[in-house]
């Protein structure tokens, strides 16, 4: 008698969590750390391309913008092939500097693009409060790009 198999997932989904410290090195790192992570998930060059892009706005953000005297930032990856995303979050001290999103129309000044960027990569990013002050900027890319 044979008994039917269970099914099994064909790609299993992965996490990566780090504490950083908020500097220019920092920041540096968790770029560094997204594409090592990705790549021995397996993920695609084109996925951990445009990860790293995302990761080095936002880990440059709170460094930037974030920070607090002995206080770091955390990088967390959640990578789920089969659900067809990559999901980011960067958290940092600072919930009263909030990111904002330029309106439409409106010109594009010599700095602080990034985030027009990090929106164009993304299907969705999002910042949410992190008690007891600090706040999480959550960015999803879809693993196949939008265009490809």
């Amino acid at each position: 008698m044979t008994h039917p198999s269970s099914p099994q997932l064909t790609s299993p989904a992965h996490m990566f969590t780090t504490l950083l410290p908020s500097t220019p090195r920092g920041a540096r790192l968790a770029r560094h750390l997204c594409v090592t992570t990705l790549r021995s998930w397996g993920a695609s060059s084109d996925l951990t391309e445009r990860a790293e892009l995302v990761v080095a706005e936002l880990a440059a953000n709170a460094v930037t913008h974030g920070r607090l005297p002995g206080r770091g930032f955390r990088m967390a990856l959640m990578y789920a092939a089969v659900a067809g995303h990559l999901r980011i979050e960067l958290t940092d001290a600072r919930g009263d500097r909030l990111p904002h999103r330029r309106p439409t129309g409106t010109p594009l000044p010599t700095h602080g693009r990034g985030l027009l960027l990090v929106s164009a990569l993304c299907t969705h990013w999002e910042t949410v409060a992190h008690p007891p002050g600090g706040k999480t900027v959550v960015a999803v890319l879809p693993v196949v790009a939008p265009d490809g």
